[in-house]
């Protein structure tokens, strides 16, 4: 599954939201089926990584942003994703 543009409202972060966002959209995918959550940032916000890597999201590439996009700095897309399936025999 891919999870796209999650975001707390700086006044309101720090405050669990993000985590209780995560744990309903990879609830979600675990309930549909998917083995996986795949998501997307953009290079410049290199500060959102470790959230993510807190979550278990691990960096497996990146890829160019699409012609025509104009950003204030250079950027590019960085891809993370996550397992949902647990190992076996785990609880």
């Amino acid at each position: 599954m891919y999870l796209g543009l999650l975001s707390v409202d700086p006044v309101h972060q720090g405050k669990g939201l993000g985590r209780k966002m995560m744990d309903a959209a990879e609830e979600f995918a675990v309930n549909s089926g998917c083995a996986a959550m795949d998501l997307k940032t953009i290079s410049p916000r290199n500060d959102i990584q470790p959230f993510y890597r807190h979550f278990g999201y691990a960096v497996t590439g990146t890829s160019p942003m699409p012609e025509g996009v104009v950003m204030a700095v250079p950027s590019h897309f960085v891809h993370m994703s996550k397992s949902l399936v647990k190992a076996q025999g785990a609880r």
